[in-house]
């Protein structure tokens, strides 16, 4: 049988959370330097104008359609919100991302293969309530989710000059940063509290 969340059905006009992680486990960012160039990556995608290669050629440019609401990386595994436009926005987004990246990765570290396990999963979202319940969720993943450069955190709490991050859908839900803060600390116990029990119950 197919995994879980791995056959998708897209629909325009819809929010997904998207999330991946290394095969067998492993790890798909090693330095400072991966994470960022990951980064890079969805910014070169997203950015308000299109980027050209070394020989002046446009890469994949999907603005108007697909999103990044929010995300983190962590070392073994990343996760995303995105809301597309177009039925295919997702599609191309982690088509243009993923291959990039694992070309990068496999030259730097001198590997073949793929680097993530099977296809990249997705859920979608039906309710106001879920939407923003991933969101604190996918801000929380980091143990150190304060002092995490590598998540959108900051673009949601304090002012940020980055256009590739579109979190206005999810913010407009809030009466302010404040807000937001309060509603995803709140949970951080709870969240806290559930990843202690799956590591615990990862051992029987």
């Amino acid at each position: 049988m197919p995994g879980r969340n791995i056959i998708k059905i897209f629909e325009p006009q819809s929010f997904y959370h998207i999330y991946n992680r290394g095969i067998n486990k492993g790890e798909i960012f090693l330095a400072d330097v991966d994470y960022t160039h990951f980064e890079w990556l969805c910014e070169r995608s997203l950015c308000p104008k299109p980027v050209k290669d070394k020989k002046g050629r446009d890469h994949a440019w999907l603005r108007s359609r697909v999103e990044v609401n929010a995300y983190c990386l962590m070392p073994n595994h990343f996760h995303l919100l995105c809301y597309q436009q177009t039925v295919d926005g997702i599609t191309l987004l982690m088509r243009s991302v993923c291959t990039a990246y694992t070309m990068y990765f496999n030259k730097k570290y001198k590997r073949r293969g793929p680097l993530f396990e099977n296809c990249y999963r997705a859920v979608p979202i039906l309710r106001d309530a879920q939407l923003l319940h991933i969101s604190r969720y996918i801000h929380l993943n980091h143990a150190q989710f304060r002092a995490w450069p590598h998540s959108s955190l900051e673009d949601y709490l304090s002012f940020s000059s980055r256009t590739w991050i579109a979190p206005g859908r999810i913010k407009e839900l809030f009466d302010g940063k404040v807000d937001y803060k309060q509603f995803m600390l709140d949970y951080e116990q709870v969240q806290r509290e559930a990843e202690t029990l799956k590591r615990e119950l990862a051992h029987y």
